[in-house]
């Protein structure tokens, strides 16, 4: 095997939302979270529990997916995790973030007129590729 296998999969819904800005250097950064429940069981009982995920969208991604990215809209992420490392007055810190991040929204916007959108990865739906080859 060239190298270690390291992908994460999520679903979830944005817990608020978006929050476009842009690096010194002119590129764009979205930041938002998502809440990932799961049925845990405690004596006899079921109930969800909710896990929490920041995630961070960059470049024309970050722009075309943060007017989508509103509280309660359910997505999927893929991405790999890195563990960041530094170092603040003397004291070494680290927590584990999502790179290569690509998202899809699956719906569950809460805002009239809510419309999903295509894929991040900007290539063309099957629909506006082939939508002349359709017969009807």
């Amino acid at each position: 095997m060239a190298g270690d296998l390291n992908t994460v999969a999520l679903v979830g819904r944005v817990t608020k939302d978006a929050e476009l800005s842009y690096t010194s250097g002119g590129t764009a950064k979205c930041v938002f979270a998502i809440a990932v429940n799961r049925r845990v069981k405690k004596g006899e009982t079921w109930s969800d529990e909710a896990s929490f995920f920041d995630v961070t969208l960059w470049a024309k991604t970050a722009e075309n997916m943060k007017q989508y990215l509103v509280k309660g809209t359910q997505v999927a992420i893929t991405a790999e995790l890195e563990q960041q490392r530094w170092e603040k007055d003397g004291q070494k810190h680290s927590k584990i973030a999502m790179a290569n991040v690509s998202i899809q929204l699956l719906g569950g916007g809460k805002r009239e007129g809510y419309a999903p959108a295509p894929e991040s990865s900007g290539a063309p739906s099957a629909h506006e590729e082939y939508q002349d080859d359709i017969p009807f």
